[in-house]
């Protein structure tokens, strides 16, 4: 009896040290993390200006993939994991995912090079969707990073943080969908625990991909940390149309109850309604031209056999996740003043790990 109850008691205890990772915000594990990603620009006139970090060893960093992304992966001694996604790089073909910024459903597939097809479920309803350029960077990226997964779980890791400043942010956001959804299907043990540090991302999808998403990672497992004084977690454009309203909505029936008014007055409410409907709906149209269809040519140039997917008809983008608010003050913009000939002065790692320090514990 004694020793059936040690065995019980050594299997709690396995069960419980098991897995390090906590729910919740650290100041002091992001910051960790922001010492990751500053390596993750492959650049050491860069990354030499900040400290090494000092849980963590990379012990893989890819070449440059897809639109030309980069990622790498980093162990720590208690057999925690970071997956660290690169931002924008200076290339044409880095700008291209940005700018390739129409629609799709947030479940598909994307048609790729050598007859390879990238399937995906960031989110079950098919009202959700996401940035088709951050998605083809994903499709790249996870043909390396779900192996490079498995071969560590083999060797006991189940402790992975998913990272990324930038455009690393924006595809940490999608490949942090698309591993829950690995999970769900049974294409990842479901005993690996996912925690996510999003950095100055921009918006990833629509309000039903940001429900999904915040849904699949309730209760702390998480977070966007943003600079209030950097326009990149503003963008892409938003445009909120008449059917990106749920089905239920007051705008469904307007045009039959327009109708219904007594003249003149059914005229003058249908002119109203279609001044203020017609603006976006037509917004919405040009921009997945020029955003999507024109933009999928030069995609194709630089990918060489990809197929443009069937686009999501909507660009209403939203801030997605848990957001950590970096809030400037007086004493910051003395150091780091708003200049219109420097676009990027409230965006790189610097001002985020000085706003970080003023953050209350």
């Amino acid at each position: 009896m004694r020793y059936l109850m040690l065995i019980v008691i050594l299997q709690i205890s396995c069960a419980t040290f098991s897995q390090i990772l906590k729910p919740g915000f650290s100041k002091e594990e992001y910051k960790e993390l922001m010492y990751v990603s500053t390596r993750s620009t492959a650049n050491p006139d860069y990354y030499n200006k900040f400290p090494e970090p000092a849980d963590f060893k990379m012990v893989y960093q890819s070449q440059p993939i897809g639109l030309d992304n980069l990622w790498d992966f980093w162990v720590s001694e208690d057999k925690r994991a970071v997956i660290s996604i690169r931002g924008t790089t200076s290339n044409s073909e880095s700008w291209l995912a940005n700018f390739y910024a129409a629609m799709v459903p947030a479940k598909g597939k994307l048609q790729l090079p050598e007859n390879k097809e990238f399937n995906y479920e960031l989110a079950l309803s098919p009202k959700a969707a996401v940035h088709v350029g951050w998605l083809l960077s994903t499709a790249y990226l996870s043909e390396e990073i779900v192996p490079k997964i498995k071969e560590y779980y083999q060797q006991g890791i189940k402790d992975v943080v998913i990272t990324g400043h930038s455009q690393g942010g924006a595809i940490s956001f999608l490949l942090t969908a698309h591993l829950y959804g690995l999970q769900r299907n049974n294409e990842l043990p479901a005993d690996i625990r996912f925690k996510t540090y999003c950095s100055a991302a921009p918006k990833p999808g629509n309000l039903y991909f940001a429900y999904e998403y915040e849904a699949m990672t309730a209760g702390g497992w998480a977070f966007n940390v943003v600079n209030a004084a950097d326009w990149v977690p503003e963008t892409p454009i938003s445009i909120q149309a008449v059917n990106d309203f749920s089905e239920v909505n007051p705008f469904v029936n307007a045009k039959s109850a327009i109708k219904k008014q007594k003249f003149p007055k059914n005229m003058v409410l249908r002119h109203v309604y279609n001044q203020l409907e017609k603006p976006t709906r037509k917004a919405q149209k040009k921009y997945e031209r020029y955003l999507g269809k024109m933009t999928s040519k030069i995609i194709s140039e630089t990918i060489e056999g990809y197929v443009a997917p069937e686009f999501y008809q909507s660009n209403h983008y939203v801030r997605t996740g848990i957001t950590i608010v970096l809030l400037p003050d007086e004493e910051y913009y003395i150091k780091y003043p708003n200049d219109p000939a420097q676009i990027f002065i409230h965006h790189p790692h610097p001002p985020y790990l000085e706003l970080l320090e003023r953050l209350p514990d």
